[in-house]
């Protein structure tokens, strides 16, 4: 964005902070519009092909306007940075009340972790998904296809792999994040902790998983790019995220 832009957009704010002018929350709800596509798309991403990315689009809108209601231009946070946290929880939070993912598929995540730790402590190592089956009274066929549907129930953010709360206990996490000038030695500690735990958790990943992640999270990929780099299909590529977001949540003590 140019000096000249980022001038204009910084008036916008202001005059609508000062007057909460209709006319001025609808050119900045443009100007950000864009962010609720792009969030959209990574959410889909993650999504069976039934849903449309134009609803997700639709309920991000909420989310954007929410955040523009509610943004506090002293708090030293990046709009952008709060705006997607908004507009993620209003997608996500739409999804959960139209109940896509049923309970049930909810409760054989929770029976996969629990497996995933009985068998790590037993055996002091990562276990197959052979093994994982056989602990689970399941053929290898049955917990891959357990494993597809929970591919679908696998939108996650790192905040709640870090923190263990879910958006439905928790809705705000981005209007949390303290103000920058203000250093509070214990936050920053356990902050740092939990980045070492996180990433711990990540290396001790089996290999394909550890990319998938780190693609994923880190370089921004989508998951059928990924497959691309991996030689193996989206489904494919899906199913290796919800396995390390099983894992990892499994082994982190805060999840």
């Amino acid at each position: 964005m140019r000096n000249d832009a980022r001038t204009d957009v910084a008036a916008l704010w202001a005059t609508f902070k000062d007057t909460a002018d209709a006319d001025i929350r609808e050119r900045l709800i443009l100007n950000y519009s864009p962010l609720v596509k792009y969030v959209a798309g990574r959410v889909s991403s993650t999504l069976p092909q039934t849903v449309d990315t134009a609803d997700l689009i639709s309920y991000g809108l909420f989310g954007l306007i929410d955040a523009i209601e509610k943004y506090d231009l002293d708090r030293g946070i990046k709009f952008e940075t709060y705006a997607i946290a908004r507009i993620k929880g209003a997608i996500i939070d739409e999804l959960r009340s139209l109940d896509w993912v049923p309970r049930s598929v909810r409760a054989r995540a929770r029976e996969i972790e629990a497996a995933y730790v009985a068998l790590e402590t037993r055996l002091r190592r990562i276990p197959s998904d052979v093994e994982l089956a056989e602990e689970m009274g399941l053929s290898p066929d049955e917990l891959h296809e357990i494993l597809s549907k929970l591919s679908y129930a696998s939108v996650i953010s790192f905040e709640e792999l870090w923190t263990g709360v879910d958006r439905e206990e928790h809705s705000d996490g981005a209007a949390s994040i303290p103000d920058h000038d203000a250093h509070d030695p214990v936050a920053m500690f356990e902050t740092e902790e939990v980045k070492h735990i996180l990433a711990d958790a990540i290396e001790h990943l089996p290999e394909r998983e550890r990319i998938v992640i780190t693609l994923y999270y880190y370089e921004g990929l989508t998951l059928k790019e990924i497959g691309k780099v991996l030689g193996v299909t989206e489904s494919r590529v899906s199913q290796l995220h919800t396995k390390a977001v099983l894992r990892m949540r499994a082994k982190l003590p805060l999840a």
